[in-house]
């Protein structure tokens, strides 16, 4: 039943890519295994990141687990749904129920699917990242595929409020470009900790997001305001200082060694939660 569930809702959700003439590409599929535990771990700069992601994945055969925000779960007909598909829910103030149903998931051989940055960066680089996916790595042995997404933040996602206070709307200009890169799996190595793995996956998405930012299909123009693009790679977005104001980020966070200025970004207090998403 859940991958029947998922099937249609797929369906549903390329039916709507269709209608707004999204371009969706990607390279590297063949890092995500067609069977077998594995974490797939993707930088978040889109509301509509899990659709595009499973539009890939399932190409691999793969029905891939979220670990989402509890709130969406309010809603009876989607929690139903979310229910059905397996997605799993995450309530930052108690998040041990949703590391431990992503560890069971894994152990039975499903594909999770994890935004260690727990919410989308305001500047676009990759922020702080929680030390979950590490844990689960490191516990059940499942390797961690880093993914990056870039594009979609053009067609819904946040950024800062107009002069009436109003958010950021859903595009529904036609044609966008959105490119995912799946990179090699990732291992926990013996004698790793979970901060120094944290480091590693952090400093390899931010890699793979770069390449796609400088794509030139993804640039701007010269003299174009271009809040959707990071300030470093000459857009308008909040740099990773101003961004620092306005992400929301847990305490458990491990702190960036990666990215443009990262000395100047948020701390987290924590390194080692088991918990931590």
């Amino acid at each position: 039943m859940s991958e029947r569930v998922y099937r249609v809702t797929n369906v549903l959700g390329r039916g709507v890519i269709r209608l707004l003439g999204v371009d969706t590409r990607w390279t590297g599929l063949e890092h995500l295994p067609a069977s077998g535990p594995v974490i797939v771990a993707a930088n978040h700069v889109s509301y509509p990141d899990f659709v595009l992601i499973e539009q890939a994945a399932v190409e691999r055969g793969r029905y891939v687990r979220f670990l989402c925000r509890h709130d969406v779960w309010r809603l009876p007909l989607v929690r139903a749904a979310m229910d059905r598909m397996q997605h799993v829910p995450v309530d930052r103030e108690a998040p041990a129920a949703a590391y431990l149903q992503a560890r069971r998931q894994l152990r039975a051989g499903e594909a999770v699917g994890v935004f260690p940055e727990a919410g989308i960066s305001y500047s676009y680089t990759v922020r702080a990242l929680m030390p979950g996916v590490a844990s689960l790595a490191r516990e059940t042995g499942a390797p961690v595929v880093p993914l990056a997404i870039w594009g979609s933040q053009r067609l819904w996602s946040v950024g800062r409020p107009d002069a009436r206070g109003r958010k950021p709307r859903p595009s529904l200009q036609r044609g966008r470009r959105v490119d995912l890169s799946f990179g090699q799996p990732l291992s926990f190595a013996p004698g790793e900790d979970i901060a120094g793995f944290t480091q590693r996956l952090g400093t390899v998405i931010t890699e793979q997001l770069e390449g796609l930012q400088r794509l030139p299909h993804h640039v701007p123009s010269k003299g174009e305001r271009a809040p959707w693009h990071p300030a470093h790679l000459g857009g308008t977005a909040p740099t990773r200082a101003e961004a620092a104001g306005l992400d929301s980020v847990p305490r458990s966070a491990v702190s960036p060694t990666w990215g443009p200025g990262w000395d100047a970004g948020p701390r987290g207090a924590s390194r080692s939660s088991p918990a931590g998403w």
